[in-house]
């Protein structure tokens, strides 16, 4: 990967976005701060796409219900810091989800 900080920070952000703030997550059972902060910011960011989106196997949950999980998770798979800051600025989110909103489902919206 050479010296590029892109490259170090995606390495760092694929290594650590399935770590959890409990310690239960994978792939090195990381905790808390020892989790690096692009890998929690991934770790939200990742499990709300997940959730809103569509899959062959679930239909989309609305921003209410993945808020719901994601407070839910706060303390135990997401650090509490970053679920207050989710919480803050709700409304980027929902304002880029409607823009990168697939076409299927903005028919439905």
């Amino acid at each position: 990967m050479g010296q590029s900080s892109f490259l170090s920070l995606a390495r760092e952000i694929a290594h650590t976005h399935h770590e959890k703030w409990d310690g239960t997550g994978y792939p090195r059972g990381l905790e808390g701060e020892d989790i690096p902060l692009s890998g929690r910011l991934m770790a939200l960011a990742d499990v709300y796409d997940a959730l809103i989106c569509k899959r062959v196997y679930k239909p989309a949950f609305s921003h209410e219900e993945a808020k719901t999980i994601i407070i839910e998770g706060r303390g135990k798979h997401f650090d509490p810091e970053i679920v207050d800051a989710f919480l803050a600025c709700e409304q980027e989110f929902l304002d880029i989800a409607a823009k990168y909103r697939d076409e299927e489902q903005k028919a439905f919206a």
